[in-house]
């Protein structure tokens, strides 16, 4: 009876133990998060028809100082609902002035904030619904696709120039 209940304890605390582990690795460092939708369309889910959603790898590294790039894609909480995860491509920084190439207006993105993008823009909801993001509600920077087998690989960094056009 006493080896069984100190194995039971033994279990637990090494199951704890991993737990707080994976916790922390996801909520700091990395995580691996599903892609559902079209909007990221050929980059991720190129096939419509598919039923396995692509799975990326984001890292967490570049929320210390922000450090982000002309065509990182993000994934970041909704600006409009905050249970809501997206995934977009960064086409202007903090500062900064673009043409918007779907309207051609002129806009300068408020400091501490982004402008994302999905690479399908017919069916996308992104920054020209609803606005700038803050960059506070950027989680991570996808760097990887680790799911399905034949699309494991880096994602490229495309700038907006060398995207299809809509």
């Amino acid at each position: 009876m006493m080896g069984t209940r100190n194995l039971v304890w033994n279990v637990t605390k090494k199951l704890a133990t991993i737990g707080l582990i994976t916790f922390t690795v996801s909520d700091r460092y990395a995580t691996v998060v599903p892609v559902r939708g079209a909007s990221m369309s050929p980059t991720f889910n190129p096939k419509t028809n598919s039923f396995t959603d692509d799975y990326v790898f984001v890292e967490k590294l570049c929320l210390d100082k922000f450090k982000f790039s002309h065509g990182d894609i993000v994934i970041f909480s909704s600006p409009s609902n905050f249970k809501e995860t997206h995934i977009k491509r960064i086409i202007a920084l903090p500062g900064e002035w673009f043409v918007n190439r779907h309207n051609q207006d002129v806009l300068k993105v408020p400091e501490g904030h982004c402008w994302v993008e999905g690479d399908n823009a017919a069916s996308s909801t992104d920054s020209k619904s609803y606005g700038p993001v803050p960059l506070g509600l950027v989680r991570g920077r996808v760097t990887h696709v680790v799911w399905p087998p034949q699309r494991i690989g880096a994602v490229k960094n495309t700038t907006p120039e060398r995207l299809p056009s809509s």
